[in-house]
């Protein structure tokens, strides 16, 4: 029956020549037959093929119109290939598609087909971005926008050794076997609870994420928080943790957001100093971080770095340690004003974008023995980004208004 209705059309005839975009004409020269895997089985489809003999170039015009085009898997089909590509190894696909849904394809045509449509993701938001980004769309229907926070982080993927050619790494000869990839989230909040502690808005969070640098990350999360509505945001957070690249982007496009450094991360640098100083005197370490711990959760950075200063280092390393960690906590010492943050009903912690990369990125592509190649990692990013945030209807809307 969808055989038949398909090619009730008769094969999608438009005359006998179509106009070429370079100023010639493709001519009808016969009706040809494409086997094509939809999500009710195997069809043929008859379409009508035109041919430009000064292009050297032909093509079905009825392809375009039902998305085939250089494939002979329809869009459900490849909409449920991606999703599990998105999931799941490609080679384990064939068996998820052939229980749940009946179909038999390879693993290699899985994970075709996911690139594919990973690509296709990937234009979807630039486009989107240059919109928001240019002011020539603005977001509809968004209501104000008590609290949003920014969250940023990196992750390491592991990649071939060809994306490594001249980087340096954390190996055991400084060579490098990752490429870290970006990503950021942006989220909501309305309220508090009845212990005073901050909500999530539900399904609020959206993801965007690549293999990139700083500049091009930085315009993608930008142009994702203008699309969540960012200019309607009457309070907007910038979270992460001390990396610096954060808060370059955090001061280039979210100038004027509070910028709240993760608690647990800010912790984790009094500790490097107990650790190096106290060593294995766990009384005198856990009494010293105990009182750091009550400091830093007031807010009280600058008694954090006194009690850093009055430490006497015994080796040139502790020193080195104990001038980097004070370092640290000058420097960012207004991120770390946790007591007033709390006043404000604020998150304090990155927890989010931190699951986020274990969820977004880690269980894809940090699987054991994987090694991917950037051109490769980056559609897969995309695709459970797109999912992840649930904009896949969005996507293929988008691909459906051409």
């Amino acid at each position: 029956m969808l055989e038949k209705f398909i090619n009730s059309d008769g094969g999608g005839y438009r005359g006998t020549t179509l106009p070429c975009e370079h100023g010639h004409v493709f001519e009808f020269k016969e009706y040809r037959d494409k086997e094509v895997l939809t999500v009710l089985g195997s069809v043929t489809i008859r379409r009508a093929y035109y041919y430009d003999p000064r292009c050297e170039q032909g093509y079905c015009p009825k392809d375009k119109d039902l998305d085939i085009e250089e494939t002979s898997f329809s869009p459900g089909v490849r909409r449920m290939m991606a999703k599990v590509g998105a999931y799941r190894p490609f080679g384990l696909g064939p068996e998820d598609l052939r229980e749940l849904a009946g179909i038999e394809v390879n693993g290699k045509a899985i994970e075709r087909v996911s690139y594919e449509l990973g690509k296709s993701v990937e234009a979807f938001y630039q486009r989107e971005a240059e919109g928001f980004v240019s002011g020539k769309v603005v977001p509809l229907f968004i209501k104000p926008i008590p609290k949003m926070y920014i969250g940023m982080d990196g992750t390491g993927v592991p990649v071939v050794k060809a994306e490594t050619v001249n980087r340096r790494g954390k190996g055991e000869q400084g060579e490098a076997k990752t490429r870290d990839a970006k990503l950021g989230c942006v989220f909501t909040q309305t309220g508090v609870n009845e212990k005073g502690f901050p909500v999530r808005d539900e399904h609020s969070t959206s993801y965007v994420g690549a293999i990139e640098g700083p500049d091009t990350f930085g315009l993608r999360l930008y142009a994702e928080a203008l699309r969540r509505g960012l200019e309607k945001a009457q309070k907007v957070c910038v979270m992460g943790d001390g990396a610096p690249w954060i808060w370059n982007l955090a001061e280039e496009h979210f100038y004027g957001a509070i910028q709240i450094i993760d608690l647990y991360h800010g912790r984790q640098h009094y500790w490097n100093v107990a650790r190096s100083v106290f060593g294995a005197d766990r009384d005198t370490l856990n009494r010293w971080t105990g009182a750091r711990r009550k400091e830093l959760d007031r807010g009280k950075v600058e008694r954090v770095i006194e009690a850093i200063r009055n430490l006497c280092p015994s080796t040139e390393t502790q020193e080195k340690i104990l001038q980097g960690e004070i370092a640290y906590f000058e420097k960012n010492k207004e991120r770390m004003r946790y007591a007033e943050f709390r006043k404000q009903g604020l998150f304090i912690g990155s927890g989010v974008v931190e699951a986020g990369c274990r969820c977004v990125i880690g269980q894809r592509l940090k699987q054991s023995g994987m090694h991917w190649t950037v051109k490769g990692a980056n559609p897969i990013i995309a695709l459970r980004c797109c999912i992840l945030s649930a904009r896949w209807e969005d996507f293929w809307e988008y691909r459906a208004s051409g």
